[in-house]
């Protein structure tokens, strides 16, 4: 099993529930004292930035040369940032730098390591989010990455289906991991920079949406529970297409295919109403 973005979070408590079930991990990590961390029987660190070319052959080395010659039975995507700003005030290298890691770089791994996969028909887990449903405010950069990362992933399905490697899609809600708090404050960097005139416009939604993010992150489903969600996606022998963590995301998902936009518009602009600044 490979799973990137296994420092913290549900990446790491997704290397853990595998590794209860009697799997071998690679987990992804990007720092030496994420390794020290994570490391446990069943769990071997890898250094692992999707984004670098040399960290994806070394991990194709790792897997070719194993010395006990185990299949790779499945690939979870994981790794994943949040930056949140409005369209309009989001520079574009940091729309790059998102994309880069949310969608290009699992596609880059997933590349990489379909052929193991094809030998072994194997699984694909693509972590998505309700933001791959749904764009709320401030959201466009993120839920852009994850819109696409979920139409990748059924058109990798419908290719791969006929070679017997299976690919799944799980969308979390709010999930008590450390991205969120990271995401909020690159979000309030980012609006530091912003011009009077932004300022003027955006400032409120942000702060808004900062502290809405904020206390439905904190109240949200512990990262074991999503990770043994995704250790289900990946192991059950017949798997779902989609599953989701959270009632939040069991909620809304559905939701964005029945109710028109106006609709679905006025709905989220009411969930930011409380956390606007007076």
């Amino acid at each position: 099993m490979v799973v990137s973005g296994a420092s913290t979070g549900m990446g790491a408590a997704t290397a853990r529930a595998l590794a209860s079930r009697g799997y071998h991990v690679l987990a992804g990590v990007r720092r030496g004292a994420d390794a020290d961390a994570i490391a446990a029987d069943g769990v071997e660190p890898v250094t692992l930035d999707i984004t670098r070319p040399e960290h994806v052959r070394a991990l194709v080395d790792r897997i070719a040369s194993d010395p006990d010659r185990r299949p790779l039975r499945a690939l979870v995507n994981n790794a994943g940032i949040s930056v949140n700003a409005p369209v309009e005030t989001l520079p574009l290298d940091e729309w790059r730098r998102l994309f880069d890691v949310n969608l290009f770089g699992h596609v880059a791994v997933t590349q990489a390591l379909l052929p193991f996969l094809h030998e072994s028909r194997g699984r694909i887990v693509n972590i998505s989010s309700v933001g791959g449903k749904v764009a709320m405010a401030t959201y466009g950069a993120y839920a852009g990455a994850k819109f696409a990362l979920e139409a990748v992933s059924d058109s990798l399905r419908r290719e791969l289906a006929p070679h017997g490697v299976q690919v799944v899609v799980v969308e979390p809600g709010a999930v008590r991991t450390e991205i969120g708090e990271r995401g909020a404050a690159t979000a309030t960097a980012l609006a530091a920079r912003m011009s009077p005139e932004q300022q003027q416009r955006y400032g409120g939604l942000v702060r808004a949406v900062v502290a809405h993010s904020l206390r439905f992150t904190r109240a949200g489903q512990p990262a074991d529970r999503a990770g043994s969600v995704i250790a289900e996606a990946a192991t059950t022998a017949r798997p779902r297409t989609r599953y989701t963590v959270g009632r939040d995301a069991a909620l809304l998902a559905p939701l964005t295919r029945v109710l028109p936009d106006r609709v679905l518009d006025r709905l989220l602009a009411a969930s930011l109403r409380p956390y606007w600044p007076r």
